[in-house]
């Protein structure tokens, strides 16, 4: 009996003890405790050292208040054209009420990921295929917007939510494929196509510009020529009517005539000198005794010519006709000499 006794005042004494050590709570940062008195919400712990009332005092829910990650399982739908998707995402959110997240709702996780749920499906079942894949900020902002209407209520804050992945059919995916094939190929060929016309108009573009440029530098190239022939004509112009002037001053001086005669009658003499070279063509008078018409018909003057010992002979190489008979020299007589000055 004793022993009975004792048993039962140890088991009392360590339940005593378990309740009193239970009592002291050391509360970590970023968390929240409920605590109930007698089964009616208490207080809320923050973090630090706490010290319960033993047996009146209990602990009945331990809150995180830091952000956290929560998957959204993929779901089934079907946008306005009647294809169903499969569509997966992510939802991040933190508790900033503990005790509406303990009080407000049962399990405010799996509420959070039904209403994304549902709201992406109501959002999808307004788009067509091809714009859900470009509208995921309007799902994401719409289901942001529903979480955040209920989100004081639960005692939660809705920091973001991205859909993960819009997953079609394989029949739809196999036809989308070849619809972007497609859509490259004729972006290709527009690309090349665009490509050889630009090629084409910047080759013609050239083309037309060295054109343009040869035939300006043609143009100028025959105008400096121009111009420098009508400037050689210009200055033989001058240079002619100034030694025709000049001659004419000079024969207008005294003894001028005589002096251009002269010079004339050297210059035939000089040019009769020449017709013993082989390849000089004569044209003589058929009587070379009558020198006074010759001159006559070249306008000089016989009376004016020097008179000089001897006047030089003209010898001329008769060439037969090398067919018939063996080339041979002729020799002409001595021209008989200029008269001399009858004054």
């Amino acid at each position: 009996m004793g022993i009975f006794t004792v048993s039962i005042w140890l088991i009392l004494f360590l339940y005593v003890s378990f309740k009193f050590a239970r009592c002291i709570r050391m509360v970590p940062t970023q968390s929240a405790y409920i605590v109930e008195r007698l089964g009616q919400y208490n207080r809320t712990l923050g973090p630090g050292f706490h010290v319960l009332v033993p047996f009146l005092d209990r602990v009945v829910s331990i809150q995180q208040l830091k952000e956290e990650s929560m998957e959204v399982p993929p779901q089934d739908c079907f946008t306005k054209d009647n294809v169903k998707v499969e569509v997966d995402g992510i939802l991040y959110l933190s508790v900033t009420n503990a005790e509406a997240a303990c009080y407000g709702v049962t399990d405010y996780r799996f509420a959070a990921v039904q209403l994304a749920q549902t709201t992406t499906r109501s959002v999808i079942g307004t788009l067509e295929l091809d714009r859900t894949f470009e509208e995921r900020d309007l799902i994401n902002s719409r289901v942001i917007g529903v979480l955040s209407e209920v989100g004081q209520g639960w005692g939660i804050r809705v920091h973001r939510y991205e859909v993960k992945n819009i997953v079609p059919p394989p029949s739809v995916r196999d036809a989308m494929e070849r619809q972007m094939g497609a859509e490259r190929d004729r972006r290709a060929l527009m690309a090349g196509a665009e490509g050889q016309k630009t090629a084409r108009i910047n080759d013609s573009q050239g083309r037309m510009q060295e054109a343009i440029n040869r035939s300006e530098g043609e143009m100028r190239r025959r105008i400096n020529e121009a111009e420098g022939k009508a400037a050689e004509i210009l200055a033989l112009a001058r240079a002619t009517a100034e030694s025709i002037e000049k001659i004419g001053s000079a024969v207008a001086d005294p003894g001028g005539v005589a002096a251009t005669n002269l010079r004339l009658s050297q210059l035939y003499l000089q040019k009769l000198g020449n017709l013993a070279q082989g390849r000089t063509t004569v044209m003589l008078p058929s009587d070379l005794s009558a020198v006074e018409p010759l001159l006559d018909a070249m306008g000089i003057d016989p009376t004016n010519i020097p008179v000089t010992n001897s006047a030089p002979v003209a010898r001329a190489r008769v060439v037969p006709d090398r067919r018939s008979i063996p080339a041979e020299t002729t020799e002409m007589g001595t021209m008989p000499s200029a008269p001399a000055d009858r004054e």
